[in-house]
């Protein structure tokens, strides 16, 4: 392994701190885009009975 302790993996002569926030917003945004499309579908759902209530269809 390069890195001889956990120490350095985190710190990574200096740059840990970028690498790390750059890891953070990555991750961030990947999870954003697999939320977003299961709480709009959901909320669709549940726009589309309720409309569908008030027209007595179901």
């Amino acid at each position: 392994m390069y890195f001889s302790s956990l120490n350095e993996l985190f710190y990574m002569d200096g740059h840990g701190v970028y690498v790390w926030a750059v890891y953070a917003v990555a991750i961030s945004i990947i999870a954003a885009l697999a939320i977003t499309p299961l709480v709009r579908r959901r909320r669709f759902v549940r726009e589309e009975t309720q409309r569908l209530r008030r027209e007595g269809k179901v």
